[in-house]
């Protein structure tokens, strides 16, 4: 396809969520709250999985670092969404390039953790006695260090094509962020290759951690049912289902965006949904586990306790 009045792009136009400044306010309060109960929440879940030994587990040492994970992602998004709503919608192509870059990183890491965090949970509750041999130390680090690298190599696929597109001059992103399937609807080129490669890259970090995910749960289920009281299925089944209530709305969202044919148009429900897979999950994570997770639970109150008395 001819390439026409094809130009630099030096700065990018964010439109974000409403033009309405009266809405404006209402969504800076909003995101805002949402924000400090994402930092302090996941803070405190980190806090306390560090200063409790009985935490220093498997599990626990995924969870701490998923809340990491949601701290960055999080901060990478929500401050300069602030920012749009208050100050200016500009942003440079570089601050646009590394937040893009960013976000898809820790969110390439996040999907791939998850499902490292259910083959955990299948190995736990599937072969208990032979789980600590399974899960050592030194295989946790292996497969964190495998998710950060996996996620760091999608993310940069996924920047590199969506920043070399010519956008011929149009420098409007009608997003809260530079989201990079926005940037592939704004390129005057043919598109072809890129939606490809963010097919590819896509099937990668959602469909396989997915059916993952799904093979674990499946045997988990059957394990689970092979208990003979009500009690061992209650405790064996409650280890779990925090960890499945994040992955449906994770998973759900993104592969509403990323696993369907691109379209030129930005629609008002496409940016709802993005607000679920990025600004969401990181408050609900720490909320999730803390409150559905007994030994979260009495961690917290031991570490509160202390705090009182000291």
């Amino acid at each position: 396809m001819e390439k026409k009045n094809e130009s630099s792009v030096a700065e990018f136009l964010l439109l974000g969520l409403s033009e309405d400044p009266s809405m404006q306010i209402v969504l800076f309060i909003f995101f805002l709250v949402l924000y400090m109960v994402t930092i302090f929440g996941n803070i405190f879940l980190i806090t306390v999985c560090v200063c409790d030994p009985h935490l220093h587990t498997p599990m626990y040492f995924f969870l701490a670092n998923l809340s990491f994970i949601d701290i960055c992602y999080s901060t990478v998004i929500v401050p300069n969404l602030l920012n749009q709503l208050i100050v200016t919608r500009r942003m440079s192509f570089s601050g646009c390039a590394t937040q893009m870059y960013t976000y898809l990183f820790l969110g390439c890491t996040e999907s791939m953790l998850l499902s490292v965090m259910a083959y955990d949970r299948y190995i736990a509750i599937t072969f208990p006695l032979r789980y600590t041999v399974i899960i050592r130390r030194s295989s946790c680090m292996i497969l964190m260090c495998g998710c950060w690298l996996i996620g760091s190599v999608m993310a940069l696929l996924d920047t590199t094509f969506a920043l070399q597109l010519p956008l011929c001059g149009n420098n409007v992103i009608d997003h809260f962020f530079c989201e990079a399937m926005t940037l592939l609807k704004m390129a005057c080129v043919d598109t072809f290759i890129p939606q490809i490669m963010f097919f590819a890259v896509g099937s990668f970090v959602l469909l396989i951690p997915s059916l993952v995910i799904l093979i674990s749960y499946i045997r988990i289920i059957i394990t689970i049912m092979a208990i003979r009281t009500a009690a061992g299925r209650y405790k064996a089944f409650s280890t779990c289902s925090s960890h499945l209530v994040v992955v449906i709305i994770l998973y759900g969202t993104t592969m509403f965006l990323y696993m369907k044919p691109v379209s030129k148009n930005v629609d008002n429900q496409e940016k709802v949904v993005s607000v679920f897979y990025t600004v969401m999950p990181p408050m609900m994570n720490p909320l999730i586990y803390s409150l559905r997770n007994k030994d979260v639970k009495v961690a917290l109150k031991k570490v509160i306790w202390s705090d009182i008395h000291h």
